[in-house]
C-alpha cells in the first residue's frame, strides 16, 4: 500500500508535490500532505484498508504527532482493541495507519516491536522536533534517505529524492562496483552518491541536523538442537496458516501468485480455508516452447483445479521483455540483473485485484538455492577429502553429497579450499579480479579501492548460526533477500499498483524456522524438506517432487538467439564509448565466447546490459 516521501525544513508544497508525482504508481487512488515550518510529509495512497476514511497523513488527538507509512499492519485489529481499552480516541473507521500514532503515544519507540506487518514509516514528533524513519524487520518495504545541507530527504523510491532541487544527481561508483558482483546494489548503498537505503529492521532518528541509526530487530539463528519433527511440522503449519489468515485482511479484492511450486501452491491451499469465494490466481507463461517453463503452467492448473480457483495466465514473449526492459530499470532506479518476472505478471494482476499473496521467502528460510545446496556438502567435502580422492566413501558418506555433484564440488573446493567465504564468493557473478579487466581506468579511479570480497567477508562477520547451511541462510537473509528478492517483488509489483503480501515472511515464522536445525531443511538432497513434509497433505500429487525451477524469466534461454543482436547493439563500442566506464574489448570477448558456444556467459551479459540501460537512462 502506498508510497511516501518528504523532507525536513520549511514548508514547500511545490517541491513536495513534485516528489509525490514521481511515485504516483505506488498509490493512484489519492494523495495527502502535511507541511509546517519544520517538516513536509506526503503520500500516494493505494486504498486497501479503510478505503473511505483511512486517509494519510494521520495524526494523534492533539495533532502533535504526524505519520505517513507504506505497507500493511496485519495485526491492526488486535492493536486497535488494545488501544481502545487504554482510552485512545480514533477519528478513522478502522485504519491501520492511525493505530501507529497511538501506539507511539502509548509505548514510545518500543511500539515497533508490537507490529506484525511490512512497513516503511515516517513519524514526526512535533514536541521533540524529531523525525523517525523505520523499516520493517525483513525489509519488505524500501525506504531511502539523503542528508543534505542540515536536512534530510526521504522516499519509498530513489526517484522521489532525485526530484528534490537540493539533490544533485551523481553516480556512486563504489556501489556500482559491487553491482557487477552481486547483481544488485547492496544496502545501505544506493547507485547515487549521498542517497542511502535504510536497512531491514533499522530505525533512523533525525533531530536538528543530527542523524542516528540503530537496528531494532535482526534475525538470529540460535538452533534448537534436538526438536521433535512432528512438533516442528505442527508449529510451521500453525504459523504459516495464521500468517496467511492475517494477510487476507483487505477491504478490496485480492488474489495470489501461483507458479505451481511448493511455496505458492501452499499459500493458495491455505487461503481457501479463509474464503467463502474462489481464490483468484495468476500464473506466468511464455510463447516460446520451453519445457522447464511449460511445467509451471501445468502444475499451476493442477493446483487451480484442486482448489477451484479462478485462474488467469499471462503469456509473454522475448520481444515484450525487450520492449519493457527500460521500464523495469525505471522501477528500480538502479541497475539490477536479478529476477524481474513480477513486472510482467503484475500487468495481468492489476486488472483484477489490488492485493496478491505470494510464496516469497520460503527458499531463503528453508534452503533451496545453489548456495544453500552447496553449504553442507562443501563442509563434508573438506572433512572427507582424502576418502573422496581415493574413491573410498561409504554409502552413508555418499549420501552427504546427494544435492551436489562431486565434480562440481571438487572444482569449487580447489578454488576456495573449502572456506565458506571463499566458496560463496566463487558463486558470485564478477570477481574483483575479473572487474580489473572489465572496468576502465575512468571507472576505477572513482570507486575508492572497493573490494566486493571484503564486503562479503563483512557480511559473514555478524552472523549467529554455527552450522554451514544456517550460516549461509542467515547471511543471505540479511543481504540477498532484502537487496534482491524483496526488492524485485516490491518495485516491480508496485510499478503496476499491486501490493504483494508474503506469509512466509511473518516474523513469528521467520524466528521459529531460524532455530530449526539445518538437517531438517535440506535432507538427503531434498531441499526445503521439513516444509514439504508439512504442506504435502495440502497439495496435489507431484507438487512437492517438482525440481526447483524458480519464478524467473527464461532470459538465459533467450540470450543465445533472440537477444543476440539486441545485446550486441546495447553493448556496442559506440554506446559504451559514451561513458567510457566498461572495457569494450573485454565485453566483446564475452559476447563472442557466448554466441560461439565456447563459454556460457548469459548472466554476465545480462548484468552488463542492465547496467548500460540504467546509465543511459539516468546519466546520458
Amino acid at each position: 500500500m502506498c508510497g511516501i516521501c518528504g523532507f525536513t525544513g520549511k514548508a514547500n508544497q511545490v517541491v513536495l508535490k513534485k516528489m509525490t508525482g514521481t511515485i504516483f504508481h505506488r498509490g493512484p487512488d489519492e494523495d495527502g500532505y502535511y507541511s509546517c515550518d519544520k517538516i513536509n510529509l506526503a503520500i500516494r495512497r493505494l486504498s486497501i484498508i479503510d478505503v473511505e476514511t483511512g486517509h494519510q497523513p494521520v495524526h494523534n488527538e492533539d495533532r502533535k504527532i504526524w505519520l505517513v507509512f507504506n505497507g500493511e499492519i496485519y495485526n491492526f485489529v488486535e492493536l486497535r482493541e488494545e488501544l481502545d481499552k487504554k482510552g485512545h480516541q480514533f477519528y478513522t473507521d478502522h485504519s491501520d495507519s492511525e493505530v501507529l500514532v497511538h501506539l507511539y503515544e502509548e509505548y514510545g519507540l518500543d511500539f515497533v516491536h508490537k507490529l506484525n506487518g511490512m512497513f516503511a514509516i515516517a513519524l514526526w514528533d512535533n514536541r521533540k522536533e524529531k523525525l523517525f524513519l523505520i523499516r520493517d524487520r525483513m525489509g519488505v518495504k524500501p525506504l531511502f534517505y539523503a542528508p543534505i545541507n542540515g536536512n534530510i530527504i526521504f522516499g519509498s523510491e530513489i526517484k522521489a529524492i532525485l526530484n528534490h532541487p537540493d539533490y544533485k544527481r551523481t553516480p556512486n561508483f563504489e556501489a556500482l562496483y559491487h553491482y557487477f558482483t552481486f547483481k544488485c546494489i547492496p544496502a545501505p548503498f544506493s547507485a547515487f552518491k549521498g542517497i542511502h537505503s535504510l536497512l531491514p529492521g533499522e530505525m533512523l532518528t533525525f533531530s536538528k541536523g543530527d542523524i542516528n541509526t540503530n537496528r531494532w530487530w535482526k534475525i538470529r539463528f540460535n538452533e534448537n538442537r534436538d526438536p521433535c519433527q512432528e512438533e516442528v511440522k505442527e508449529k510451521i503449519f500453525h504459523f504459516l496458516e495464521d500468517a496467511t489468515r492475517l494477510r487476507m485482511r483487505s477491504d478490496v479484492p485480492f488474489g495470489a501468485y501461483l507458479s505451481g511450486g511448493v511455496d505458492s501452491s501452499s499459500i493458495v491451499a491455505l487461503m481457501t480455508r479463509f474464503s467463502a469465494k474462489p481464490i483468484t490466481t495468476f500464473c506466468l507463461g511464455y510463447e516460446d516452447e520451453l519445457k522447464n517453463k511449460e511445467a509451471d503452467l501445468y502444475y499451476a492448473r493442477k493446483v487451480s483445479q484442486a482448489y477451484k480457483t479462478t485462474h488467469y495466465e499471462y503469456i509473454m514473449s522475448h520481444q515484450e521483455l525487450i520492449d519493457d526492459v527500460e521500464k523495469v530499470i525505471e522501477a528500480f532506479d538502479q541497475p539490477f540483473s536479478g529476477t524481474i518476472s513480477t513486472y510482467f505478471l503484475s500487468k495481468l494482476i492489476t486488472k483484477h485485484v489490488k492485493v496478491a499473496l505470494s510464496g516469497d521467502g520460503a527458499d531463503e528460510l528453508f534452503g533451496s538455492y545453489l548456495t544453500h545446496r552447496v553449504a553442507q556438502p562443501m563442509y563434508h567435502f573438506g572433512r572427507l577429502y582424502d576418502k573422496i580422492r581415493s574413491n573410498k566413501l561409504s554409502e552413508a558418506e555418499k549420501g552427504l553429497f546427494a544435492q551436489c555433484g562431486l565434480d562440481f564440488l571438487d572444482k569449487l573446493y580447489r578454488k576456495s579450499g573449502g572456506d565458506e567465504i571463499k566458496w560463496r564468493y566463487q558463486l558470485c557473478l564478477f570477481s574483483d579480479e575479473e572487474k580489473n579487466s572489465l572496468l576502465t581506468d575512468s571507472f576505477r579511479k572513482c570507486y575508492n579501492n572497493a573490494s566486493s570480497y571484503n564486503l562479503l567477508e563483512r557480511n559473514f562477520g555478524d552472523i549467529t548460526a554455527k552450522n554451514p547451511l544456517n550460516r549461509i541462510l542467515e547471511m543471505e537473509c540479511n543481504t540477498q533477500l532484502p537487496d534482491q528478492v524483496l526488492a524485485f517483488v516490491d518495485f516491480l509489483s508496485m510499478a503496476h499498483s499491486v501490493e504483494v503480501r508474503s506469509p512466509f515472511l511473518d516474523y513469528r515464522l521467520v524466528e521459529y524456522v531460524a532455530a530449526i536445525p539445518e538437517a531438517m531443511k535440506i535432507k538427503n538432497g531434498i531441499v526445503k524438506d521439513i516444509l514439504k513434509k508439512t504442506v504435502e497433505p495440502l497439495l496435489p500429487e507431484g507438487i512437492t517432487k517438482r525440481p526447483k525451477e524458480g519464478f524467473v524469466l527464461p532470459i538465459f534461454d533467450w540470450m543465445m538467439a533472440e537477444f543476440k543482436e539486441y545485446s550486441r547493439d546495447l553493448l556496442s563500442e559506440k554506446r559504451l564509448a559514451k561513458h567510457n566506464l566498461l572495457n569494450h574489448e573485454t565485453i566483446k570477448c564475452l559476447l563472442q565466447d557466448h554466441h560461439s558456444g565456447k563459454r556460457n556467459n548469459p548472466g554476465k551479459i545480462w548484468n552488463l546490459m542492465m547496467f548500460q540501460l540504467w546509465w543511459e537512462k539516468y546519466f546520458n
